[in-house]
């Protein structure tokens, strides 16, 4: 198993749609194994392919809850359907997220608070996750690397997207080929 790039926001395959599985192999099978022992480098929650410069449509998660208990697997081709969205803006202390692809920044993000996601493991086996809170925004936030969509894309607060782009800007970010690699470079920490 071996650590990944992960790419920075302006690599083309985080701004479209990836592609969806035809055949789990031994080489996505390997991509998978990749990616666990990548986002537990990061540290992350949830790491989906495009993000590893793979335009396909896989995600993995990891979180523990407040009692230790972990939850932690792989979806494929996943759907999602969730509740609607509490309308107002987002809390600025319990709704803030990061992303491995725009590493080191936090902003706030109003999510729906319920998801159901309905996919496959990787020997075939139906899986469906019906979560809700943080879970639930971590499955929001994979789901979305995979229509070409990055959390901050979504942010609505008119400063915190002037922020963003000042952010890309300064770091020199927006452009294809950037990545940075858990364990060697710290801009997560």
């Amino acid at each position: 198993m071996a650590i990944l790039p992960i790419v920075i926001s302006g690599d083309p395959v985080l701004h479209r749609p990836a592609a969806p599985v035809t055949e789990v192999t031994d080489e996505i099978r390997r991509l998978v194994a990749d990616m666990y022992v990548t986002m537990d480098e990061a540290p992350g929650v949830g790491l989906a392919a495009p993000q590893v410069g793979v335009g396909l449509r896989i995600f993995v998660y990891s979180y523990e809850d407040d009692h230790g208990a972990p939850w932690r697997g792989v979806v494929v081709n996943p759907e999602l359907w969730m509740t609607p969205t509490v309308p107002g803006d987002p809390d600025e202390d319990e709704e803030v997220e990061g992303c491995l692809s725009f590493p080191g920044e936090r902003f706030a993000l109003r999510r729906s608070e319920r998801t159901v996601v309905v996919g496959t493991d990787l020997e075939g086996a139906p899986v469906r996750l019906e979560v809700d809170g943080w879970r639930a925004r971590i499955l929001q936030h994979e789901f979305d690397h995979l229509n070409g969509v990055l959390y901050v894309d979504r942010l609505t607060d008119p400063d915190d997207r002037d922020e963003v782009v000042d952010i890309i800007r300064e770091q020199g970010w927006g452009e294809p080929g950037l990545s940075w690699l858990p364990g060697r470079d710290d801009l997560e920490g």
